[in-house]
């Protein structure tokens, strides 16, 4: 596998699984609905650095981005987004671009990592606990989940 920073001519490739994991509504708040245009600015948009994984025939099977989660003084903790196309997970794709992106990060000069908003459900909790992410609390009930009614959302963090 190869992963990279992504190019503009990405997009297409990504686009195709974002709507898949967003549409199925289970581990991101964003509208189901969220159109094409829309999901480019949410995923590419100003302030975000991009990657992809590629396999080894080249297909883009996972993204991620990082950007800063605040402004001004505490513009060095990051907040980041990962997808992984469904057809393709469990073949370690994910776990690779996390700490690939952490490392980035780090190099990037952030300092620590959060995450607004896990779906307590989400299996990928499992992963960023693994690689030194804390539950700082839960907001409770407050995703609406498809299969698993109301569920909690997870506030995570990790110093880089």
């Amino acid at each position: 596998m190869l992963i990279r920073d992504a190019r503009a001519d990405d997009w297409e490739r990504i686009w195709p699984f974002w709507r898949k994991i967003v549409a199925a509504g289970e581990t991101y708040t964003w509208d189901r609905g969220t159109g094409e245009a829309e999901a480019r600015a949410l995923w590419t948009g100003p302030g975000r650095r991009v990657f992809v994984v590629e396999d080894d025939a080249g297909a883009v099977v996972a993204s991620a981005y990082v950007k800063a989660n605040y402004g001004g003084p505490a513009a060095d903790v990051a907040n980041a987004g990962f997808m992984v196309d469904p057809a393709r997970s469990g073949h370690g794709y994910g776990r690779a671009l996390g700490e690939h992106v952490l490392a980035e990060a780090k190099a990037d000069g952030f300092r620590a990592m959060v995450f607004n908003a896990v779906v307590e459900t989400n299996p990928a909790v499992r992963l960023w606990t693994s690689l030194g992410f804390t539950v700082l609390g839960t907001v409770p009930d407050a995703f609406d989940h498809p299969r698993h009614g109301r569920v909690g959302l997870h506030v995570m963090h990790r110093v880089l």
